[in-house]
């Protein structure tokens, strides 16, 4: 099988080493060639250290090296039977692409998005041929996060959905089939993670590392929200945030946070800057939260509540199945657990009830209960 790779920065190269790790043939095209040469680079050298750690053999390594085609032009990509774009999250420069894209491949092949929060209709409604296009959406890093959301548009063709479910079961992935709604499954549901978070921090009800150090001890999970935006990059969070935003019509529960927008216009971005929300200077040392328990336990309860709330509000209007919606969040952004089943163990009522404080202490419509979660109490 033929696959073509529009975009070679970390997303790009790491969907084509997936790929070729499977055995398809790639065509990597980048607008900037330089680009690719250095991801080629950083490729080989990933790949060295899997031999070194005995993951993959020499053999191995040289073969998918071998598979992947770089190419200067679009039109190296005319023989692809499926082409998986990873470029810049702008709809109008990917529109253009797509459309360039038609011209040069043949009417069977399957043309994809790797969007994490634009529409798949909207992005197919300016082609010719919109039933062969669909969303294909690996998380970063590709060849080592499991999780891949399949998305088709209301224009994509019937059984395209469950002919890539299986082509991504193959390539080693666990596929899941979403609705084309705003953040698909893990961007929205995961919205409250980081947002409850910033008005945690923004209003001083608790420092950062406290909020991470609440979600790390009682929550287990792996980083806690300030920890995981300074690694994603706050300036990109901040995106997918505005983003899911705008497309559900300025829904207050996914407004934006003024001090992420600060952060982002301080160029403070994270790990990638040097400097985030923590300190990634050379010796600088991390600071250790003040311990206090009754509101380790506030920040953990009013956090998951958030969390539980908008998973079920995603099965109320099936965005994805029960299982698919469990999976996305534990596979694609490492939650320890699934939010339905979460609820089930911490108790609805006590979910239901904590969201009922926030509405009446902020008169906000950003703390309603899904009509659905209340039926489970």
């Amino acid at each position: 099988m033929n696959v073509g790779i529009i975009g070679s920065g970390t997303m790009g190269i790491g969907i084509a080493q997936v790929a070729a790790t499977s055995g398809c043939d790639v065509f990597l095209y980048d607008a900037n060639s330089n680009q690719t040469e250095k991801s080629l680079v950083n490729l080989k050298n990933t790949l060295n250290k899997l031999v070194e750690k005995q993951k993959i053999s020499a053999e191995k390594s040289d073969d998918i090296a071998s598979k992947i085609n770089p190419c200067n032009e679009l039109s190296g990509l005319k023989d692809c039977d499926l082409i998986i774009e990873a470029i810049i999250e702008n709809k109008e420069i990917k529109t253009k692409v797509f459309q360039e894209l038609e011209e040069l491949v043949s009417e069977n092949c399957v043309i994809s998005s790797n969007t994490s929060s634009i529409s798949i209709t909207s992005l197919s409604s300016e082609l010719k041929n919109p039933e062969r296009f669909i969303g294909i959406h690996f998380f970063n890093p590709a060849p080592l996060m499991p999780l891949v959301e399949i998305i088709p548009g209301l224009l994509t063709k019937e059984n395209l959905a469950t002919e890539i479910f299986s082509l991504m079961k193959s390539w080693g992935k666990i596929p899941v089939i979403a609705k084309d709604v705003p953040g698909f499954i893990v961007n929205r549901i995961a919205r409250p993670f980081y947002g409850e978070a910033l008005r945690i921090v923004e209003e001083n009800l608790a420092t950062a590392e406290q909020v991470d150090d609440a979600m790390r001890t009682l929550g287990n999970f792996k980083m806690g929200p300030f920890e995981l935006m300074d690694l994603i990059g706050i300036d990109v969070n901040f995106s997918v945030t505005k983003t899911v935003y705008q497309d559900y019509f300025y829904d207050p529960k996914y407004k934006p946070s003024l001090l992420q927008q600060r952060m982002s216009e301080a160029k403070l971005l994270g790990r990638k800057t040097g400097k985030g929300f923590y300190d990634y200077a050379e010796g600088a040392e991390k600071p250790v939260p003040k311990k206090d328990e009754k509101l380790c336990g506030e920040i953990f309860l009013r956090i998951i509540s958030m969390l539980i709330n908008e998973a079920v509000e995603a099965k109320r209007l099936k965005i994805a199945s029960d299982e698919d919606l469990e999976l996305a969040m534990q596979k694609g952004v490492n939650y320890p657990k699934g939010l339905l089943n979460w609820g089930k163990e911490i108790g609805y009522q006590k979910i239901s009830q904590t969201l009922k404080n926030l509405y009446e202490e902020y008169q906000e419509e950003r703390y309603r209960q899904s009509p659905l979660l209340r039926k489970l109490i």
